[in-house]
């Protein structure tokens, strides 16, 4: 509901948010792995409720639109995730458990007396940054445009502010706990060290025919069970206009007035001067001073003569009198400048102590007449009008948006030129065309346009250095869908067919895991399955080398889910094949005496402690309050957001 916080970015204001306050407890949760949860009923509810807590209710529509806004939150970190993405790797359940744990907290509070103060949440909202004004002060009229804007009331952001302060006060406390006692850390530390031995062989798919040429009945009846994997993902059509200082290059050609009065202004700049290059010393106290100026008077350089003193001497290049006055003083300035080139000057007091100073040499710089400066005149006086130009047109249009203008009664005002992308992805590219690579040109347009939402105010998005900007406005939101099987067809006859042999490496694995577990060494019933099988390789390692990700392949942790002496089988990644695991030895692992390895241990205990302390809390408190979700609209909603349902 809350997502038009995270786009301040993108906003006319410029203002770069983090809504904090309505954020710790969805945050909290994800830490835990509180959405792991299990243990809610499982009901029947009718109507458009996926979820009952108590006695809240949570819509099929408030979950979806959780959902997207999840997404965009993605997608403020990955311009590129997708809708798809997010629903596998569980943002839908995600979204709808801390959804449920949100409620039950905060019913769970106000059971228990607990209550937030309307003093409470106006000075949250009063503290969010983007909501202030040029003073610094709460400005109701921003909050109450961007209200508008979002389509939200007072009483829902209150009541989200309301509902989280509750929850944080519920469970900051418990997340906290994070200490974790030896004896308690002693086992865990052990079964890192246990060691585990085995082998695994492999039955690929490829080694499997696939048999006949599918049919059309065959083809069509994949087709529609996988029709989410050959659908589109959501598509956007991007309507935007450019404002580039090319755009508005006569207008930013100076007048040969405007040169003159330039000139005039900066005819100091312009005038005869003379530059000198001056290496000093400063010495600290004028007996020390003194003597060094004496070396260098008497031939020695200065570098060697600061140097055998123990100091490094300054060397300052083209200097002119007013820029050297500045660092030394008046009173040497007036002294270098007045002497020849080659002249020793000092000691002389400066402002940090005692000065000796050489002339190294003497530039006369000519001056430049009105003519002469007229090119550099020029450059900046055009670069100045470019940029004034391109901010009254910015300021324009932003005035425009912010009194309710559309898309095309902006550019229309302004006298840009509309264009419309084709429907793109969140990465710039058109499905409809594989292989064209995205124009990287309109990745800040697709970010925009993809961090939007419909319904959104057109927004002004910075294009480059040299000022130029777009205004951009979401043309049209493209829902994933699948694509028609006439497109697809020949995707769908090769997948059938890869899907017959995986099914048939499936059966020949099968049947050679039940002659392995009946005694039959792995190595012979591979041997025996009248295919040709890769030979099996020996696999070992320790608990704790889990961790390590390069390490924890898939059969190495299965390996350490399964009883010494038995074999199981696992599907290789992308329907490759399936592993044959066998389990030959267990070494148990024992850390005492090996302190250093149970202190580690509970250190890493401490810090997911406390979020497990959460879980059970927040376990417990669903179960006081009450809940249920209804699977199948679950499943409705899932299917309506990937597109399948269409």
């Amino acid at each position: 509901m809350l997502s038009f916080f995270r786009r301040f970015t993108h906003s006319k204001l410029g203002v770069i948010i983090t809504f904090i306050v309505l954020g710790v407890i969805a945050l909290a949760f994800a830490a835990g792995d509180v959405t792991g949860l299990a243990g809610n009923a499982t009901s029947g509810l009718t109507g458009n409720n996926v979820a009952t807590v108590g006695s809240e209710k949570i819509t099929s529509a408030g979950l979806k639109a959780r959902v997207q806004s999840e997404l965009e939150a993605a997608r403020q970190r990955q311009p590129t995730a997708t809708m798809e993405q997010l629903l596998a790797q569980g943002g839908l359940q995600g979204v709808l458990e801390r959804e449920i744990n949100t409620l039950a907290l905060e019913q769970f509070a106000k059971r228990n007396g607990m209550a937030v103060s309307k003093r409470s949440v106006d000075g949250q909202i009063a503290s969010i940054p983007g909501l202030q004004g040029p003073n610094g002060q709460f400005d109701p009229a921003i909050y109450q445009r961007l209200l508008g804007e979002r389509k939200l009331t007072d009483a829902q952001v209150r009541g989200d502010i309301a509902r989280d302060t509750l929850s944080q006060a519920l469970i900051l406390p418990t997340i906290g706990a994070t200490q974790v006692g030896e004896q308690i850390a002693l086992p865990y530390a052990s079964l890192l060290l246990e060691k585990r031995s085995g082998q695994v062989g492999f039955v690929p798919t490829k080694a499997m025919a696939a048999g006949a040429a599918p049919t059309d009945a065959d083809i069509q009846a994949f087709y529609t069970r996988n029709r989410a994997r050959y659908s589109l993902p959501e598509r956007r059509v991007i309507r935007y206009a450019l404002v580039t200082p090319a755009m508005i290059a006569a207008r930013a050609v100076p007048t040969d007035a405007e040169i003159a009065q330039a000139y005039a202004q900066q005819r100091p700049r312009f005038a005869a001067k003379q530059t000198r290059t001056i290496s000093q010393v400063v010495i600290a106290d004028q007996a020390g001073a003194n003597a060094l100026a004496a070396k260098v008077k008497a031939g020695a350089s200065i570098a060697d003569a600061a140097r055998a003193a123990g100091l490094e001497p300054l060397t300052q290049t083209g200097v002119e009198k007013p820029a050297y006055a500045q660092t030394a003083s008046p009173a040497v300035a007036d002294a270098v400048f007045a002497a020849p080139q080659g002249a020793v000057i000092g000691p002389v007091r400066g402002a940090l102590g005692w000065i000796v100073a050489k002339v190294d040499s003497i530039n006369q710089v000519a001056g430049k007449s009105l003519e002469q400066a007229r090119p550099e005149l020029v450059t900046a006086l055009t670069q100045q009008k470019s940029q004034a130009a391109l901010g009254a047109i910015h300021d324009a249009l932003d005035d425009s948006l912010s009194k309710n203008a559309t898309f095309g009664e902006a550019v229309t005002h302004q006298k840009l030129s509309p264009l419309t992308t084709q429907p793109l992805v969140a990465n710039g590219t058109n499905p409809a065309t594989p292989g064209v690579a995205a124009d990287p040109a309109l990745a800040q347009i697709v970010a925009a346009g993809f961090q939007a939402a419909e319904g959104d105010a057109p927004q002004l998005v910075t294009m480059g250095q040299d000022g130029s900007f777009a205004v951009v406005a979401i043309g049209r939101v493209l829902p994933a869908a699948p694509r028609p099987i006439a497109e697809v067809r020949a995707a769908v006859a090769q997948d059938v067919a890869t899907d017959r042999a995986r099914a048939a490496a499936r059966v020949l694995a099968a049947t050679i895991l039940a002659k392995v577990n009946q005694g039959t060494p792995l190595a012979q019933a591979l041997a025996g399955s009248g295919r040709a099988l890769p030979p099996i390789q020996p696999i070992t390692a320790s608990r704790g080398e889990l961790a390590d990700q390069r390490r924890a392949q898939p059969p190495l942790v299965m390996l350490f889910s399964m009883r010494q002496g038995t074999a199981k089988m696992l599907e290789a990644p992308g329907n490759a094949g399936w592993f044959l695991i066998k389990l030959d030895r267990i070494e148990p692992g024992n850390a005492a005496g090996k302190p250093d390895i149970v202190k580690s241990t509970r250190t890493d205990l401490g810090r997911a402690v406390g979020n497990e302390y959460v879980q059970q809390f927040a376990r417990a408190v669903r179960l006081n309050v009450g809940s249920k979700t209804d699977a199948a609209a679950v499943a409705r909603v899932r299917a309506e957001l990937s597109g399948a349902g269409n």
